[in-house]
């Protein structure tokens, strides 16, 4: 009898543990389709996204967010793009970022990497630079009493020195051609026909259930969440800070929209062309009396120039290819002509690179931007801004783009938190908070780079000036002494820590020898691929137009709908 007990007991406990494991397969089942779900409790419903703009941040959080199963729609204002400058830099923490974000995706956005960091990187006399590329040691200071050691070098960036301290890949640039297309590619896996052409965002009302987003066509569609991602000129912005119509001008006849002209305006074009430093420096920077001219190794042979002015707003001397516009062979050969007169005097390197120009590929932008809002929030009930539609800056420290990375991770994690088993996404209330929390998460982090990045442009046109030197009279301005006294401080305090600043938000962490491997994979493609356009330029002549991303996107639409 006792043995049938014991059997009896055994044989219960086994149904029990049956059930538990029942149980328990159950409850992981729903944990992985959570993040489908969303407010309102309604089974198989998900989280609704608009997100106003198609450029890099807002195509970014498309992907992230689909990632976590949410219903996202992007609304885009252009059926055709037009690049301004071709090329977007991704520094080390915004490489991170994307890591973090999606492990793919990262692997993609690598093998059309071209890094620039683990160079030459700096700034350069412009009038003591004497064309033979150089690449001369920034501290050795015998250039005070020997007039033999040449001084054109003065100060090298600690770009692959900072990044080796916090374990991460090293800067540079990927066209954004190059990089909307994988982008467009990997969110149209998750949602076929995720992006709508021709169709922006003028407007929105919030209500208890959600936002109506506005088109310009007159449609409305009902949205749980809109993401204002739709740039500088943003339609999302204008309403939410009552700024008026879009890009309109303010009373001050300067600014427009709320955004505040830099004082500065950019030429820019691109070449390709095997300058004498092409594998030993990723960018330079030349300073000069009153500007600054700036090359980079944009990949595959390409340099990219900027020359940056100290010019009243609308002074124009060519197009601006944001606006959808390319300028014309007379008017590219004036701003090179131009250019080259404002810069007699200087290094035959920036003659060079001005000569050997296509002058249908130089284009003029006006830089605007935005102080902080310390004291607004980015969000408006279920409205929220990213990106450079809140916080435009300048682009001296090449982090616009990294910091409209930074956002859309940022926005996608902290949605995702207030995410629960009984409530999978959280109430209208819930979601409101999340958004509001965002802008305080992210809010100081962007102020310090925003304000570092206005102060460059602002230091190095009105204080910076060609360095004294003992043996000759190029610099005897009082900015030549200051920015010869700056030389140290520069090199071993200042820029370090900013890039340290810069690379301390980095949420995969170390990433121990996986950047070491990246550069070696790197360096015998962009041989390979660059010696071979160098031939095809010497064989053929100067091409330096790109893929229209906005047309692929309409391919691809099509081939969806067929």
């Amino acid at each position: 009898a006792a043995s049938g007990a014991t059997s009896a007991r055994r044989s219960v406990r086994r149904r029990n543990q049956r059930r538990i494991a029942k149980l328990a397969m159950g409850a992981a089942a729903a944990a992985t389709v959570a993040p489908a779900a969303v407010a309102g409790s309604e089974p198989g419903k998900r989280l609704r996204v608009a997100i106003a703009g198609g450029g890099v941040g807002g195509l970014i959080a498309a992907f992230a967010m689909l990632k976590k199963g949410y219903d996202v729609t992007v609304y885009e204002r252009t059926g055709k793009f037009a690049r301004f400058g071709g090329p977007i830099q991704i520094a080390s923490n915004a490489l991170s970022t994307l890591k973090a974000i999606d492990e793919r995706l990262f692997e993609r956005i690598m093998k059309k990497f071209t890094t620039t960091a683990t160079r030459r990187c700096g700034i350069k006399d412009g009038l003591r630079a004497d064309g033979s590329y150089r690449m001369t040691d920034v501290g050795d200071l015998s250039y005070l009493w020997d007039d033999k050691v040449p001084a054109d070098w003065f100060v090298a960036f600690p770009l692959k020195e900072c990044a080796d301290f916090f374990g991460l890949p090293y800067t540079g640039v990927i066209d954004r051609p190059d990089l909307q297309e994988i982008l467009l590619d990997e969110c149209n896996q998750l949602k076929a026909g995720f992006i709508q052409n021709g169709a922006p965002v003028v407007g929105y009302t919030n209500h208890d259930s959600g936002v109506t987003v506005k088109l310009e066509d007159g449609t409305e569609v009902e949205a749980d969440i809109l993401v204002g991602a739709d740039g500088i000129w943003s339609a999302v912005r204008s309403q939410m800070y009552d700024e008026g119509p879009v890009k309109e001008m303010c009373a001050d006849g300067v600014s427009r929209q709320g955004c505040r002209y830099s004082g500065y305006t950019v030429f820019a074009g691109e070449t390709i062309l095997k300058l004498g430093d092409y594998y030993e420096c990723g960018y330079k920077v030349y300073i000069g009396p009153g500007r600054y001219f700036v090359t980079s190794d944009v990949g595959n042979g390409r340099i990219q120039w900027y020359a940056f002015l100290a010019l009243p707003p609308g002074t124009k001397k060519a197009e601006d290819k944001w606006e959808g516009k390319s300028s014309t062979e007379s008017e590219g050969e004036n701003v090179i002509s131009w250019l080259k007169g404002l810069h007699k005097g200087w290094s035959s390197e920036v003659f060079y690179v001005l000569d050997n120009t296509p002058t249908q590929s130089v284009e003029q932008r006006d830089l605007y931007d935005r102080l902080p809002e310390f004291f607004r929030s980015w969000s408006d009930g279920n409205v929220v801004l990213m990106g450079d539609a809140v916080h435009p800056m300048m682009p001296n420290l090449g982090q616009g783009g990294c910091q409209a990375i930074e956002d859309a991770y940022i926005l996608t994690q902290t949605l995702a938190s207030v995410q629960t088993y009984s409530d999978p996404v959280g109430s209208q209330e819930a979601i409101r908070e999340a958004l509001q929390r965002f802008y305080k998460t992210r809010m100081p982090r962007v102020a310090g780079i925003s304000l570092l990045s206005g102060l460059a442009s602002d230091l190095i046109i009105n204080a910076f000036d060609t360095p004294w030197s003992p043996h000759d009279d190029k610099g005897t301005d009082w900015k030549s002494y200051l920015t010869f006294l700056w030389k140290p401080l520069l090199q071993y305090v200042v820029f370090p820590l900013q890039f340290l600043f810069l690379y301390s938000y980095h949420p995969t962490g170390s990433m121990g020898d996986l950047p070491k491997k990246l550069v070696e994979e790197w360096q015998e493609r962009h041989v390979k691929t660059s010696e071979a356009e160098f031939e095809r330029v010497r064989l053929e002549g100067r091409q330096t137009s790109g893929p229209s991303f906005f047309t692929i996107a309409e391919q691809i639409k099509e081939k969806i709908g067929a």
